[in-house]
């Protein structure tokens, strides 16, 4: 009877000895991110060592997100948090602020300034950021890549255990960028127009990397109403440019676009800005590459490339 209970203590130490780890390699870093690209390039980054958590809801408009408690507890206790920054969404910035442990604010780290990223409408390109500065960097594929990186170097501060799991998932990512950007590049080569006109300005970046012009009829911040002269201009530039396609986007109401759309003449058709994907979309499979293959796509169609 006493060799049968120790033998079964030594089983149980055997079996503890062997769980106790087991337990601790499956737990995972628990990480924040703002809205939807830099979530996707955290959870890709991250792999199965992290836990992340998109504070922006499937399909949402995140430019004013509010958070609820349990969002800020999350925020706030995650081992790494990534925000955009310069005004982009104002509550989670302000929240941000708050914590302890590593947060990034990406548009700090990136190599962009107040520059002219393909968009006409200059009078209204600060509205949407207290600073200014377009935030719609995700959108071009190699500022894109610099985003993964700085997730890379968050990521590896907040756990530096994982840096070598980081890195080759980065490096991973990184080169699927660099195809998309080559995508883009021989899809936008040869067009018979170069002038895209949307609703938001959010295209600056993307325009700006292959050549194009970018014209809005409202400013960064995708809520605000063009005035009727706005609208005038953008009619004549479009009916004089031979524009024949006006974007709207997702998640933005398409009154704007097609208000200018019938007062030129032309049609609508609809751009993705990757800033909220819905949960029937992600249901189906679709992630940032598969949206920006559409959106290459409608643009090749709209500029008429061979």
């Amino acid at each position: 009877m006493r060799r049968a209970l120790i033998g079964a203590a030594c089983a149980f130490v055997v079996v503890t000895g062997l769980w106790v780890p087991a337990a601790a390699a499956v737990q995972r870093r628990s990480v924040v991110a703002a809205f939807y690209p830099i979530a996707y390039a955290a959870q890709r980054v991250g792999g199965s060592r992290v836990a992340v958590s998109n504070l922006t809801p499937a399909g949402a408009e995140p430019h004013d997100l509010e958070l609820s408690p349990a969002q800020m507890d999350r925020l706030l206790d995650a081992d790494a948090a990534f925000v955009m920054g310069h005004g982009f969404q104002p509550a989670v910035e302000k929240a941000s602020q708050q914590r302890d442990g590593v947060t990034v604010d990406v548009l700090d780290k990136l190599p962009i300034g107040a520059r002219n990223t393909g968009a006409g409408n200059s009078r209204v390109r600060a509205e949407g950021s207290s600073s200014g500065l377009d935030p719609h960097v995700w959108l071009d594929p190699v500022l894109m890549q610099d985003i993964v990186r700085e997730v890379q170097r968050g990521l590896t501060r907040a756990d530096p255990k994982g840096a070598a799991t980081y890195a080759k998932n980065a490096d991973a990512l990184v080169a699927e960028l660099g195809a998309l950007d080559e995508k883009f590049r021989a899809g936008l080569s040869s067009c018979s127009r170069d002038l895209i006109v949307t609703s938001h300005e959010a295209f600056g970046y993307l325009a700006s990397r292959y050549g194009l012009r970018q014209e809005s009829a409202a400013g960064i911040d995708p809520t605000a109403e063009p005035d009727a002269k706005r609208l005038a201009e953008l009619t004549d530039l479009v009916k004089k440019n031979g524009v024949t396609v006006v974007f709207t986007e997702t998640l933005v109401s398409p009154r704007v676009a097609d208000t200018l759309a019938r007062e030129a003449g032309v049609k609508t058709e609809t751009l993705d800005p990757l800033e909220g994907l819905s949960a029937k979309k992600q249901a189906a499979g679709a992630d940032y590459f598969s949206v920006m293959d559409t959106n290459l796509r409608k643009v090749r169609a709209a500029l008429g490339c061979s």
